[in-house]
């Protein structure tokens, strides 16, 4: 284990200040270790693996990460009430497709309602939230980020957004190198929630949305909701425009094609 930071990242990058780092060889779940630091947690602290044998998806998917990829997570204190904890997948998300946007055009990336990143419709990045608390607000959060940047996952082709590395794309960039700049986006993207609130992200992760004005289908455990991908509301919802009218989604899997 090799804790660095606040102003030298991997591989001497330049780090965010105010951040730390811990560099793993291997881990069975960043996000695991992550919660490990909790005790003696004085700053908002990532946690990176370069082999991960355990990580995990939304909804306790297994989340593959072959020889290369990205494994990170950021565990820190906010204060935040549950609600707008969860909120921090938006920031989160934006966070990525700048980091990404640096080594492939921007254009070809888009975020996809709730937590992934799309490179030419295909998933290139994924983001899982936990979080605890007992009071009011959350005593820690935790946003976990795999990046596909080597490699990706075998078996997966059949797959309605089929995985797509950054090498794969051309890009020519290391997961340190990502981790990097993840790092200082996040940083960035944190400091205008402070500024200017959700309302301000909002606007700003819409403007990157995948298929937004499109017919989409949101899968939920007992049902699935077809309609126009209207917008996302104040608290992060989907909102659907449907023959039956509007609809509010506040989790599911989306697909669409």
């Amino acid at each position: 284990m090799s804790p660095e930071g606040p102003d030298l990242g991997p591989r001497g990058g330049l780090w965010p200040e105010g951040f730390g780092l811990v560099q793993l060889d291997e881990a069975v779940s960043t996000m695991d270790e992550a919660r490990r630091l909790l005790p003696d947690l004085e700053r908002p602290t990532w946690v990176m693996a370069h082999r991960q044998s355990g990580g995990r998806g939304r909804r306790g998917r297994s989340w593959q990460m072959p020889e290369g990829n990205l494994a990170a997570t950021l565990i820190y204190r906010p204060e935040a009430t549950p609600h707008e904890a969860a909120k921090r997948s938006f920031l989160a998300g934006l966070a990525l497709f700048e980091a990404l946007a640096i080594h492939v055009d921007r254009t070809r990336l888009s975020l996809k309602w709730p937590n992934d990143v799309l490179l030419d419709d295909r998933k290139v990045a994924g983001i899982l939230l936990e979080s605890a608390g007992a009071g009011a607000y959350v005593d820690w959060l935790s946003i976990g980020i795999g990046v596909n940047v080597a490699g990706v996952p075998e078996g997966l082709e059949a797959e309605a957004f089929p995985p797509i590395s950054l090498a794969e794309a051309g890009a020519e960039v290391t997961a340190e190198e990502v981790l990097t700049l993840i790092a200082e986006m996040f940083a960035t993207e944190e400091g205008k929630l402070g500024a200017f609130g959700f309302p301000y992200l909002r606007e700003e992760w819409l403007r990157h949305a995948a298929r937004i004005g499109e017919v989409i289908t949101a899968r939920l455990p007992d049902e699935e909701v077809t309609g126009r991908f209207d917008t996302v509301d104040m608290d992060g919802n989907l909102m659907l425009e449907t023959a039956e009218g509007p609809r509010l989604i506040a989790a599911a899997d989306v697909f669409w094609g």
